[in-house]
């Protein structure tokens, strides 16, 4: 004695498959989709506890917490002006802000347009680029010590 189905299986006629989606990067982004994406991202960030560790040192008295700066990095006002220890991304560019640190680092280069609209509603086209990276791990604090933290750096 076998099951009995209210319907005829081979009637049944097979669905074909979805096309295969594009390459993440392929697809493009809205500027919609990307404030969306950015704001959801930001506010996940806020709220699980990745600045807790980077407030905690920046607030403290004795600033040995503090992580030591990488040793060189970019005047992207010219010579003479002021140094930011960091390098842009790219090929074989070290993605950390901190010297003596073994960690993860995430990096996250975003390029793209946006429209500016002047008073009297002129249009024009202005380039943006974003430099988002996060660092979590141990480090050799400016006390000479090791620590564990969590960074970010926009």
């Amino acid at each position: 004695m076998g099951i009995k189905h209210a319907f005829d299986p081979s009637t049944l006629v097979p669905v074909p498959p979805d096309p295969p989606e594009p390459p993440l990067l392929a697809r493009g982004l809205t500027r919609r989709q990307f404030v969306r994406t950015a704001g959801v991202a930001a506010g996940v960030a806020a709220g699980s506890g990745l600045w807790g560790p980077f407030l905690r040192s920046a607030w403290a008295k004795n600033g040995g917490l503090l992580p030591r700066h990488l040793h060189g990095g970019i005047r992207p006002f010219g010579p003479g002006t002021q140094l930011f220890h960091f390098f842009l991304p790219g090929p074989g560019a070290e993605p950390a802000s901190i010297t003596d640190f073994d960690g993860v680092v995430g990096l996250a280069a975003a390029t793209g347009s946006g429209t500016a609209t002047k008073g009297k509603g002129e249009k024009s086209s202005r380039p943006f680029e974003v430099d988002l990276r996060f660092m979590k791990g141990r480090y050799i604090g400016r006390d000479g010590k090791e620590h564990h933290g969590t960074f970010g750096f926009i």
